[in-house]
């Protein structure tokens, strides 16, 4: 790497796109892989260079990195490419948790952002203990997570981790541990006698069909089947590596199961910012910031997304993770009392 930390970036997979922009070290990222749809606002912000296994290189030579991140030997040729063409790559390699949280940190070590990244992960750690502790006790439905329908592929290693977190047992644990998915293909009778009482499915970004799944032969005796328990979950969710899968790929395990919803917040990583003074408040925020509680929660699908984008990166709004009564609010958002100081300046502040 020919400078540190590195200032031109590009990430060829979605989890360290999502944790550079969490980190609000966004600004070094210069392309991204086309998957990358976290935060938003990266579809519009940076350029794609890539697929998942295939990769633009003169595109990507063309924006002189200083450092690529890929992930996972189903990258080796890419990474293999633009080490001969002489640009840095690091490589990540993980297949559970605790890979994930490594690699926050480790994204967040090669940026100069340690402590950052220290904040995110330990807040991570924090929430997953916390959801375990709420399922801790409690029947644990038996859970059949399919990553693919031809062959049918059963789920990788954060996935069947966090379906325990969430208070599920994987039906399929012995094979989570494998990296690749050939040593995870299961037969449909195989499903059959594990007899799972909810299916997850999430096909790698093709459209999960429930009644497809249901009319497989011999299927109708499988609980989860009978009981109509099939559930999507997006893959951007929880076949991602990183931040996404930690918490709204959690939740949406959570909502399946129908299990409460951590009222922990998400991480909050405290980003050094201007002064508040530095900030004039438009009207165009003052009007937005007027919609937005300081209880309770606003979706986020409310709020324009270059505002949102501003109003969090200033420290106006804070995303929530649950409401009062435990529902999941993954997209919530709530007024800071910065927020509330800007726009009301000359109330006194309560006790």
């Amino acid at each position: 790497m020919r400078r540190f930390p590195p200032e031109r970036i590009i990430c060829l997979t979605e989890e360290t796109v999502e944790t550079l922009y969490l980190l609000g070290e966004q600004d070094r990222i210069v392309g991204v892989s086309g998957y990358a749809v976290r935060p938003p606002q990266v579809r519009r912000e940076k350029p794609r260079v890539s697929a998942f296994t295939s990769a633009d290189l003169p595109k990507i030579l063309a924006l002189d990195p200083d450092l690529v991140l890929t992930f996972s030997d189903l990258q080796a040729v890419i990474v293999a490419d633009l080490v001969r063409a002489g640009i840095a790559v690091h490589a990540f390699n993980h297949r559970d948790v605790a890979g994930i949280l490594a690699m926050i940190r480790t994204v967040g070590a090669l940026v100069g952002a340690g402590a950052k990244a220290e904040v995110l992960a330990r807040g991570y750690e924090a929430r997953l203990a916390q959801v375990a502790a709420q399922a801790k006790g409690e029947l644990r439905p038996r859970v059949y997570f399919e990553e693919w329908d031809e062959p049918l592929i059963s789920g990788i290693g954060w996935v069947s981790e966090l379906v325990r977190v969430a208070g599920g047992e994987d039906v399929f644990p012995e094979l989570a541990a494998k990296a690749a998915a050939k040593d995870r293909i299961v037969s449909p009778e195989a499903v059959i006698a594990a007899a799972p009482e909810v299916i997850l499915a999430s096909w790698c970004g093709k459209k999960v069909v429930p009644s497809r799944i249901a009319g497989r032969a011999g299927w109708n005796r499988i609980p989860a089947v009978a009981q109509g328990r099939i559930v999507e979950i997006k893959s951007p969710l929880i076949l991602q590596p990183g931040p996404a899968a930690l918490t709204d790929g959690l939740d949406a395990i959570l909502q399946a199961l129908d299990r409460p919803a951590s009222l922990a917040e998400f991480p909050n990583v405290p980003v050094p910012v201007p002064p508040l003074t530095s900030w004039p408040l438009s009207e165009k925020h003052r009007a937005v910031l007027m919609k937005v509680p300081d209880e309770g929660w606003i979706e986020g699908s409310r709020i324009d997304g270059r505002c949102l984008d501003v109003l969090l990166r200033r420290g106006w709004i804070r995303r929530v993770h649950g409401d009062g009564r435990g529902r999941s609010r993954g997209d919530g958002y709530q007024r800071t009392p910065t927020a509330r100081a800007a726009l009301f300046p000359d109330e006194q502040p309560t006790a």
